[in-house]
This record gives C-alpha cells, sequence and structure tokens, in this order.
C-alpha cells in the first residue's frame, strides 16, 4: 500500500491552478467553491468558465450560457502574457467541444496536473444540461487523469454500467476502480458509497499498486442533504494535493472538512438547495500551508 504524493511544493511558492468550471450566480457550487476552497488552500486560482448560470441546475428556474465561443481567445491571450500553470482542475462543462479547451491546456502545460472532477451527475440521475455526446466526451479525460474523482453516478457513465446504487460491496469496488485504472486513470478517489451503517465511504487507489492497494476513507454521515459538498470535496482534495499532500491523505482532509462544513450549514436558510456552506471552516485548509 502507498500513498502517492502528486505536487512536491515549495512553501514559499504559491501554485497556479486553472479551475475549468462553471459559475453559477447563486448556490454554492462549481466557481463559487473551487475559487475560495483553493484559495484557502494557498493556491492561485485562474478561473476558465466553461458556462454562466443564474442558479445552478436543481433550482426549477434557471439561466444557462455556454461560454464555448469565448475560450480559445481567452486562452490565446494567457499564452501571451506567458501565464504558466502547476494543475488544470476541471469540473462541469457547458458543451462537448469544452473537453477540447482542457485537451488544449493539457498540450500547453505538460507539467501541470491533471486534476479531473468528471461532473455529470448524482444519484443515479445526469444534470439537466448533460447530452450524451458531452458525457462520453467528458470520459476521454480519464486517460492520463493525475487523479480522477467521480462518484458513483459518474463512474458507471465513464465505465458503461448500471448505476449500482450507493450501497455496493468491497468486490464492486474493486471493478469500479479496476476499471477506471484500466482506461487511463493514473490514480482515482471513488466517492460516496453509503451503507446505511451511518458513514460515507471514499476509496483511493493506484495504478502503481492496483486495486489491492486501494486505501478506504470513512466519514460520519450527517442526517441530511445539500447541494455542492461534490465539488466542496473536489475542491478541498485539489487545495490539499497542491500543498503537498499525499492524495489519500487530501481526501481524508477533503471528507473532514465537508462534514464539518455541513455542519456549519444546517443552521443556514435554504440549505438544501442553496448548498454547502464552507466559509467558516476556510481555516482547515488554510492550516495546510503552515507545516
Amino acid at each position: 500500500m502507498s500513498d502517492e504524493i502528486l505536487y512536491d511544493r515549495d512553501p514559499r511558492y504559491i501554485p497556479r491552478v486553472a479551475a475549468v468550471h462553471d459559475m453559477c450566480g447563486y448556490g454554492k457550487c462549481s466557481l463559487t467553491a473551487a475559487i475560495p476552497i483553493l484559495s484557502a488552500a494557498g493556491c492561485d486560482v485562474c478561473p476558465v468558465p466553461t458556462a454562466l448560470f443564474s442558479a445552478h441546475t436543481r433550482y426549477e428556474v434557471f439561466t444557462f450560457h455556454d461560454t464555448t465561443e469565448i475560450l480559445d481567445g481567452y486562452l490565446d491571450a494567457w499564452r501571451q502574457e506567458n501565464v504558466d500553470l502547476d494543475g488544470v482542475y476541471s469540473g462541469f462543462l457547458g458543451s462537448a467541444d469544452q473537453v477540447a479547451i482542457i485537451k488544449r491546456l493539457y498540450a500547453e502545460y505538460p507539467h501541470a496536473l491533471r486534476l479531473v472532477d468528471p461532473v455529470m451527475g448524482d444519484g443515479g440521475e445526469i444534470y439537466a444540461t448533460y447530452t450524451p455526446e458531452l458525457c462520453r466526451a467528458m470520459g476521454t479525460l480519464v486517460d492520463g487523469a493525475d487523479a480522477l474523482m467521480p462518484n458513483l453516478t459518474e463512474a458507471s457513465i465513464l465505465t458503461g454500467r448500471d448505476y449500482p446504487g450507493q450501497d455496493i460491496d468491497d468486490a464492486q469496488v474493486d471493478e469500479i476502480l479496476g476499471a477506471l485504472l484500466a482506461a487511463g486513470a493514473k490514480n482515482v478517489v471513488l466517492k460516496g458509497i453509503d451503507r446505511g451503517d451511518g458513514m460515507i465511504r471514499n476509496y483511493v487507489a493506484s495504478a502503481s499498486t492496483g486495486v489491492a492497494g486501494k486505501q478506504e476513507l470513512a466519514h460520519a454521515k450527517l442526517p441530511f442533504m445539500t447541494h455542492g459538498t461534490g465539488d466542496a470535496f473536489a475542491s478541498a482534495l485539489c487545495g490539499a494535493v497542491m500543498a503537498g499532500r499525499p492524495l489519500a491523505e487530501a481526501a481524508n482532509i477533503a471528507g473532514e472538512f465537508v462534514r464539518h462544513a455541513m455542519e456549519s450549514t444546517q443552521y443556514q436558510p435554504n440549505h438544501e438547495e442553496r448548498g454547502v456552506s464552507f466559509e467558516l471552516n476556510l481555516d482547515e485548509l488554510t492550516a495546510l500551508t503552515r507545516r
């Protein structure tokens, strides 16, 4: 068993991370989570907005604007200014064509970590703006991902299997992790296994040790759900990785950060839709830069 260190951080240096996500005006997710969470972990966050929403898609009414047509010019300007990157963290995409934007970043910044949250759905349901073409395109980001972070819905889409529900046994976990590693992911964090025993489990596996070396991380489950926990988890995990923490440790840090943030969230109005309130817990991530 090993715990992969993906980024060796100089404590005097602030790494730059491109956050390729959508922006929601209302609802705590995507860039409104990634920017403060990664910043708290000591990263310089460089947003690449894939879409603009008035609110996230769990709301009955929302506006949606696909930004694909502006992104090549956006990145051209970065190149002209010699912007450098240490990581590319991708999440929700507005169209299948935006996968080419992520791959452009991979080509132009070959030394940057590839941190992939394949945001496509949850609870067995695909998000409203996602098409089969976009899901297939998202799947091409698996090969070469330094850290792939799917939930069970997304892992099912990526591996071409029926959604099994949240309660899966170790053999099913191994099967899914093995399929994602076989598809080219260097490391996988499989999120959100719920066996009804009061715990939420995440599993970390590396191509270097295989499924046999997987690590289980269990966190106490709170008696309510809220939107945006996946984005908060992935952003905190990426922040901990960029702070130099080994991957399984980073996943554990992220799980505890989300649990503590949810404890704060329950006192906020309309939290089920509004999303996870992490602001009072950002000091947990700021502490990562103070060894």
